[in-house]
């Protein structure tokens, strides 16, 4: 069976909490992504997201270059350990509707495992698929 840590992206960009939004913006960008791990050190506080910013401060007319990413962040974050089953990731995707899942050992930030990681093993591609089209769901 397959394992987090083996698919799991391994050089993972994050931001601290007192970074201001433009910076997780930056992240995104440069590495496509819609999402960035907030970190003090190397523990995971929050996740900050592409919505997060532009609901919490472009819409709100606020400055980016001021708002802090703690300011917008998601504190409680779902995570997995670099042992759990690549078939369990994939279900804890689709039940919290998210397409990255930090990964945690020993209380550190060690990797993310994203849904295309799961796509890229054909093992996993019908779960992968289904938790996409589980998260499609709820943002309609």
């Amino acid at each position: 069976m397959t394992m987090v840590r083996e698919v799991m992206t391994m050089e993972v960009r994050a931001c601290s909490p007192h970074d201001p939004v433009t910076e997780a913006a930056r992240i995104m960008r440069d590495i496509n992504c819609g999402s960035v791990p907030v970190c003090e050190g190397k523990k995971i506080v929050g996740l900050i997201t592409d919505r997060d910013i532009v609901l919490d401060c472009v819409a709100a007319g606020k400055d980016p270059n001021q708002v802090h990413c703690h300011d917008c962040m998601t504190q409680s974050v779902i995570t997995c350990s670099p042992d759990t089953h690549a078939h369990e990731c994939a279900r804890m995707m689709a039940n919290h509707q998210v397409r990255r899942i930090p990964v945690v050992e020993n209380g550190e930030l060690v990797g993310i495992c994203a849904i295309g990681d799961l796509a890229t093993m054909n093992i996993h591609i019908n779960e992968a698929g289904e938790a996409l089209s589980r998260i499609s769901e709820q943002l309609h």
